[in-house]
């Protein structure tokens, strides 16, 4: 019998941004199950759970690339930073409506990564850690420098 999870099996199969987007999503489980534990006065479980979302966002925010897009780095950095505070006092005062607020937060930045990904040119950015074996290694997914501009497409007819 297979013991692989199906997270798992599905995460095997994810390029970069949609890994990213799992970890978006892992953020919003873990404080969703902290306001559960609001509600339950469970203050153990509250902080697990404000812990291991406080770690996904500063995974993601040590891995942001301002050599690549200064900009998008600066947004994303400033954008965990009020994260981290907003939560932080939220789990001080056992507030469910901060915790409800954070989540709406992480949900937009998360629908802005649904529609990034479906930009190909998106891949070429992410960490080397983030990137699927394929996206690591294929010559065209090496990243180019941010010069504040859009990409501009390169085929001809």
């Amino acid at each position: 019998m297979d013991n692989t999870s199906y997270q798992e099996k599905s995460l095997a199969g994810a390029n970069g941004v949609e890994l990213i987007i799992a970890l978006y999503d892992a953020a919003i489980r873990f404080l969703y199950r902290a306001i559960q534990c609001v509600e339950d006065e469970d203050v153990r479980g509250r902080r697990i759970a404000i812990k291991k979302t406080i770690d996904i966002l500063m995974y993601l925010q040590a891995r942001l690339r301002p050599d690549l897009g200064p900009e998008p780095a600066k947004a994303l950095s400033d954008f965990y930073a009020a994260m981290f505070s907003m939560i932080l006092e939220a789990s001080h005062a056992a507030s469910k409506t901060t915790l409800e607020e954070s989540i709406a937060c992480i949900r937009n930045v998360r629908e802005a990564w649904v529609i990034a990904a479906k930009d190909p040119t998106v891949g070429k950015i992410l960490p080397r850690e983030l990137r699927t074996r394929e996206e690591k290694y294929l010559p065209a997914n090496r990243p180019e420098p941010y010069d504040g501009e859009a990409p501009v497409s390169r085929w001809s007819a």
